[in-house]
């Protein structure tokens, strides 16, 4: 995996890309990365990287000869073709099918026969994406949480159609490679985590808006009573709202059942533009 290409500069991008770049850092393969993003946001994207690697020296936890190394590897641009000699591209845009299945569709014109795609989808059949390619064989998720700097899983979700020598490269890369704690999902709506926690953050949703508790008192219940490090409307804030609304549909359209269904309440603050931390608003106020 010399060559990696990641589409999309934002939250996720971003810090894919830089992950895959600083792995070199850990003696781990000196990587090319290149980002793709729109001309408008090419700036921003590059900012994102810079601001969390000075993040990571202020830590302690790189040197700033390190971090200025990390991002000399990077490149964003605004050309797709630039991809052609990716090794492997990992796709990270918004949760959009249509959006996705024609990068998709463009990338299998670009990239080697032999070039390994994946998906950071939350919540999009895995198997569609593939299908937009002449070789599903070499399509799989790679599904990362966020922030990726700093957590350590990546869920490799595999299709019916996957070879498994591809599964097996991209699982040995991300946990030698990016130094990643790595699981298998097949491929079904929300995969492992997110099939399990998204029912307990609506369920939480439905709480808050039925006006039986607080959004701090909920939260401080369930890191002061059961031992999770975050509140389950912080996390909705973290994760983003938008997402947790995508992934939640994914599962109700997937199984039906209730309690995958989204609340009121998510819809209409997505609808608001009320998207957790990255918008500055969601269940707590950011701007603050």
């Amino acid at each position: 995996m010399k060559n990696v290409g990641v589409i999309g500069g934002g939250t996720m991008g971003a810090g894919i890309a830089e992950v895959v770049a600083k792995s070199a850092v850990g003696g781990g393969p000196v990587t090319n990365v290149r980002v793709l993003e729109r001309a408008e946001a090419v700036d921003a994207a590059r900012e994102r990287i810079a601001k969390s690697l000075q993040r990571g020296v202020k830590a302690g936890k790189l040197s700033e000869d390190d971090a200025a190394a990390t991002l000399d590897r990077i490149t964003v641009t605004t050309e797709l073709d630039s991809f052609a000699d990716c090794d492997l591209v990992i796709e990270a845009m918004p949760e959009i099918e249509s959006l996705k299945l024609e990068y998709f569709t463009k990338l299998d014109d670009i990239v080697r026969p032999d070039a390994i795609l994946a998906t950071n989808t939350s919540s999009i059949p895995v198997i569609r994406l593939a299908n937009a390619t002449r070789h599903p064989e070499r399509v799989l998720g790679m599904h990362f949480f966020n922030p990726v700097p700093v957590m350590p899983l990546v869920e490799i979700v595999t299709t019916l159609k996957v070879d498994s020598g591809v599964v097996d490269a991209v699982a040995a890369y991300a946990r030698d490679g990016l130094g990643k704690r790595t699981i298998e999902s097949k491929d079904q709506a929300g995969f492992i985590v997110n099939a399990l926690l998204i029912p307990y953050l609506t369920s939480a949703i439905r709480m808050y808006e039925s006006g039986f508790a607080s959004a701090e008192d909920i939260d401080e219940g369930m890191v002061s009573g059961c031992g999770h490090p975050m509140g389950p409307l912080r996390l909705c804030d973290t994760v983003g709202l938008d997402v947790c609304l995508a992934v939640a549909e994914s599962l109700f359209a997937e199984f039906g059942e209730p309690h995958y269904a989204p609340p009121v309440l998510l819809r209409r603050m997505v609808d608001a533009g009320y998207l957790g931390r990255k918008t500055g608003r969601g269940f707590y106020d950011y701007a603050k």
